[in-house]
């Protein structure tokens, strides 16, 4: 009888609550759609986690904007190569040249972040930052995944043999008696040795004239020749010239000295102030890449700079070996284009 009344009341009482078939049936597919959802973020996250575990499974692109045969490209190679023994991944170099290395980074700052496309960087990438800021279709940090800082070239400063001068005490005193007289060559406007030696000037208050070329061999001609009277390049680049009496060598910018030239002094020791100036190979690859493939590709590459081949190689080229960490490669990016911001906006530096 209770539930019969039970019954009767709620169909004679309009307030009690009547179940809603609509409601239900909808609360029903909304929570199938989020189930579906569920299931799908799930397949994928275990996809990508398969795909990263599998990492690599075909040949890596690794993109050079600089033509074969260079220091950054030779750096690449060699390091490449050793990961390529070492690992048996394969990795395909792809040189694009181009608009100050600005071609090569957007290709790959464009790439899928996918973990088969990379790029090598050096120091003309921190100062593009500042030379296009608002010009280049990329952020030169931001745009990034840093892998490894691979190594460090200390620049070398070089005179003509009859440039009267010998140290940098007597340059910065000679420069500054003889304003006009004093022409300084470069690889090209906003190049690491364009920029060092502005670093130079500001910080002694010398006045030099820049003189950029389209390239090391037109500037080391005239240079030699004796239109110019001070260049600052790789010791790579220089020291075969150097050796054979063409032109002769003033200071390192560095806190000490580089193998194959031990007997070259400091900037310091040479009676100059305390600055550092160098290039450098860093390797990237586009923002957005899986952790777990840059640290793995990190550590590889650390490896492969750290083996005494690779060392030998680099000593010969007087490059110093890092192969630090991807934190470690994206601060000291940040701290390079901070860097290099403050000397091309001193010097009003305006890109070609």
């Amino acid at each position: 009888m209770k539930m019969i009344q039970s019954s009767y009341a709620e169909k004679s009482n309009p307030s009690c609550t009547l179940i809603n078939w609509s409601e239900i049936k909808s609360i029903l597919g909304l929570a199938l759609i989020l189930l579906s959802s569920l299931l799908a973020s799930t397949t994928s996250l275990a996809q990508n986690n398969s795909s990263t575990a599998s990492w690599p499974s075909k040949p890596i692109r690794w993109i050079i904007p600089y033509p074969p045969g260079g220091i950054t490209d030779s750096a690449t190679r060699m390091v490449l190569q050793k990961v390529q023994t070492d690992t048996g991944w394969n990795f395909i170099i792809d040189n694009k040249p181009g608009a100050n290395s600005i071609l090569g980074a957007d290709i790959a700052a464009r790439a899928a972040p996918d973990g088969y496309t990379f790029l090598t960087v050096i120091g003309a990438h921190a100062a593009n930052a500042t030379l296009y800021a608002g010009r280049i279709p990329y952020d030169p940090a931001k745009s990034f995944s840093p892998i490894s800082l691979v190594g460090v070239t200390p620049l070398l400063m070089t005179a003509n043999v009859s440039f009267p001068p010998k140290n940098v005490r007597e340059l910065i005193a000679y420069a500054k008696a003889n304003p006009s007289k004093v022409s300084f060559g470069s690889s090209g406007v906003g190049s690491a040795s364009h920029l060092t030696f502005e670093l130079l000037k500001q910080v002694s208050s010398m006045e030099a004239t820049h003189v950029p070329y389209k390239g090391t061999v037109p500037a080391l001609a005239d240079l030699m020749g004796g239109s110019l009277q001070i260049m600052t390049d790789t010791p790579s680049a220089l020291m075969p010239f150097v050796k054979s009496g063409k032109i002769k060598a003033i200071a390192v910018f560095s806190q000490k000295r580089i193998k194959g030239a031990e007997d070259i002094p400091t900037i310091q020791e040479a009676g100059g102030p305390p600055i550092e100036g160098s290039t450098w190979v860093l390797f990237l690859g586009p923002a957005g890449v899986p952790k777990e493939i840059v640290n793995k590709l990190s550590n590889e590459i650390a490896k492969a700079i750290r083996s005494a081949e690779i060392t030998q190689k680099f000593d010969d080229l007087a490059i110093e070996p890092i192969g630090n960490t991807p934190t470690e490669a994206g601060k000291f990016l940040d701290d390079e284009i901070l860097k290099w911001s403050k000397v091309i906006n001193a010097a009003g530096v305006k890109a070609e």
